[in-house]
């Protein structure tokens, strides 16, 4: 029997189910949260949203919380085999980082949960 490889979604729904389970030892899971950037929407809801500040390519990940000399963790999460990342996603990695946040792109919701993991044990100046 095929496994199916997990889609977009799902992977950011474990991973968040993952957090729930380690926010016992990590209180500081709580405050993850999912920007929806993402998806396909209608022209006029497509507008409205731009115009509220919606912007393409921002990480779907954030995790507000300061750590090892970094403001705060991006994560832009892509499906464990064949998600790739956009231009404009690629171009907000760069801008995050150069504005002092660790931003990464990461493939699957496990690569996630140990960046995660790696992220909030580093300690002041460790990177």
């Amino acid at each position: 029997m095929q496994h199916k490889t997990p889609k977009e979604g799902e992977e950011q729904a474990y991973l968040f189910e993952w957090a729930v389970y380690q926010a016992g030892k990590y209180p500081e899971l709580h405050l993850m949260h999912h920007v929806p950037n993402g998806g396909s929407r209608n022209k006029a809801e497509a507008a409205k949203l731009k115009a509220q500040g919606v912007k393409a390519g921002v990480p779907d990940i954030v995790l507000p919380v300061a750590r090892g000399g970094y403001h705060g963790l991006y994560i832009e999460l892509k499906r464990r085999h064949g998600g790739r990342i956009s231009a404009k996603q690629e171009d907000w990695i760069e801008k995050l980082k150069k504005q002092g946040y660790c931003a990464k792109e990461l493939h699957g919701w496990e690569a996630a949960a140990e960046c995660i993991l790696w992220y909030l044990n580093l300690r002041e100046g460790e990177r």
